[in-house]
């Protein structure tokens, strides 16, 4: 939670930095690819977080990694990150940048949880069809879990609505052992 609060005051900042400079899906982009090269491999992670190795050494080796193919703000913040001694935000910080920047695009997230691949055409029917529903525009991630069975459960922040078979099965469990007792 501590890690939350504080990764969400890294990211207002380089919001409003990114916003100022009009370039908010950029540095958005740039933070996603940063965080990618550096928690997609576990000696890169290991090197970036670790405490040992020094704050100008890892401030060197990022510019040589990141100079010039990322934009100033989100290299400027990684490496604010380093002096600062709080590599370990870096994930949380890119997830905390996205909510707020969808939040100033007036979008959601949405996510749709299905046991196989839920093509385009009927994601983007469930998309609009919620969006109609509850007057809001969403931005929608799909996962699989084999597990539902069928059918698709969809999470919209606290929200869930399980349309899953799996999910129908709970309930008529519930329902049957729980009218029993």
């Amino acid at each position: 939670m501590a890690n939350e609060t504080l990764a969400r005051r890294y990211a207002t900042a380089v919001f409003t930095l990114a916003a100022d400079a009009g370039a908010v899906e950029a540095v958005g982009k740039d933070l996603g690819i940063i965080a990618g090269a550096i928690e997609g491999e576990a000696a890169v992670k290991g090197y970036f977080t670790s405490p040992v190795v020094a704050r100008g050494d890892k401030e060197k080796t990022m510019l040589g990694a990141f100079s010039g193919k990322v934009g100033e703000i989100a290299l400027h913040t990684l490496l604010l990150l380093v002096r600062k001694r709080r590599e370990a935000l870096l994930p949380e910080l890119v997830t905390e940048y996205a909510k707020i920047a969808r939040g100033a695009r007036g979008v959601e997230l949405l996510t749709v949880t299905s046991a196989r691949e839920i093509p385009a055409n009927e994601l983007q029917a469930i998309v609009d069809r919620l969006e109609r529903a509850y007057g809001k525009k969403f931005e929608a991630s799909v996962e699989l879990d084999p597990a539902l069975i069928g059918g698709v459960r969809i999470a919209m922040g606290d929200r869930v609505i399980d349309g899953s078979v799996a999910g129908r099965l709970e309930e008529l469990t519930r329902t049957l052992f729980g009218a029993g007792n």
